[in-house]
């Protein structure tokens, strides 16, 4: 175990597209945990479009100032704590940050099962199995033999989403960009169809793919991708608001969609933001149902894990740029 802990900093904030000049590496001594404390060791860094929302202001979490360490969720490991049912070795789910070492109350942390591969602890196990299936299955309401359009399709969220919609009987369009993603989508997930929002006319694309209009709607992205689908939405019709994408990283958009009152009244349309925390209550069979699915084979995870701390913020642009597929992750050591 070394003495060095190594942080990333967020050096300055942003005002247009991050880069990785915006964050900087150093080095300091090895924290030491006090009473009702443990000293966790990352293993695997979260990537998630969310890091970049916080560097613009307050949102379910304290907003990100320059010179702090750059925040992020992370699977790690005990190495020493006092108390909380803790021993060295155990795994846990923690918000360390980009860090080798971290410190933080026994209380705020709790015990993962082992299992192979552990990065499905962070993946289909973690914030993105746990977004995606209470997102669509609490907020969307989906019916077997209804459509859904999930946007980010090829993301960590987007991917599971879709499959857990082909699970619940429903016809799956996923929103994604370029031909790779969307015959990914396809082959390997088994979405039924795939809309390029690179090739341009996303409501022609939409209204080959999904005829019959949409009935359930999963945004990850807002924008002009949110209001093109909105108003493909068919009477009775659910969003799930999970995330807004594109308006993360550099400029916002230079208007909301437009004529919303009127067609949410008129389509009698159910919009619901959500974060995964407002389930807490239903993890454990969320969990059990998650892995059943993997075992059947009916789930399938796809992990996209980079190698070295020091690659954070590169691998965080990539991210927001759609470089992935399925949930980015980093292995810190």
């Amino acid at each position: 175990m070394s003495d060095v802990n190594r942080q990333i900093l967020l050096a300055e904030l942003p005002q247009g597209h991050l880069s990785p000049d915006h964050f900087r590496l150093t080095e300091g001594a090895r924290p030491t945990p006090g009473p009702g404390e443990a000293l966790l060791r990352t293993r695997y860094i979260s990537l998630d479009a969310a890091n970049r929302a916080w560097m613009q202001g307050a949102t379910y979490r304290s907003a990100l100032k320059a010179g702090d360490v750059m925040a992020g969720g992370a699977l790690a490991e005990v190495v020493e704590a006092d108390g909380g049912g803790l021993e060295p070795g155990d795994l846990v789910s923690a918000d360390t940050g980009w860090q080798d070492y971290a410190v933080l109350p026994t209380k705020r942390l709790a015990k993962l099962p082992k299992l192979e591969p552990m990065t499905h602890l962070l993946s289909v196990y973690g914030v993105a199995g746990l977004t995606a299936y209470f997102g669509l299955l609490e907020c969307g309401k989906p019916k077997a033999g209804e459509t859904v359009v999930v946007s980010a399709a090829a993301g960590s969220v987007g991917s599971i989403v879709g499959q857990i919609a082909k699970i619940q009987g429903c016809r799956v369009v996923g929103i994604a960009g370029g031909e790779a993603k969307g015959r990914w989508l396809i082959d390997e997930l088994g979405f039924d169809a795939v809309a390029d929002y690179k090739a341009g006319n996303l409501r022609a694309q939409l209204k080959e793919h999904a005829p019959g209009g949409i009935d359930v709607y999963f945004d990850n992205v807002g924008g002009d991708i949110f209001e093109t689908c909105l108003f493909s939405m068919n009477n009775f019709g659910r969003i799930a608001c999970c995330g807004a994408l594109s308006s993360y990283d550099g400029a916002p958009p230079a208007h909301g969609p437009r004529g919303v009152p009127g067609l949410i009244v008129t389509r009698r349309l159910t919009l619901r933001g959500f974060v995964v925390m407002d389930f807490d209550d239903q993890r454990e069979k969320a969990l059990a149902d998650l892995q059943r699915w993997v075992a059947e084979g009916k789930l399938k995870v796809q992990e996209d894990v980079i190698d070295g701390l020091e690659n954070l913020p590169a691998a965080l642009v990539g991210l927001l740029a759609g470089e992935n597929r399925g949930k980015r992750m980093v292995k810190v050591r």
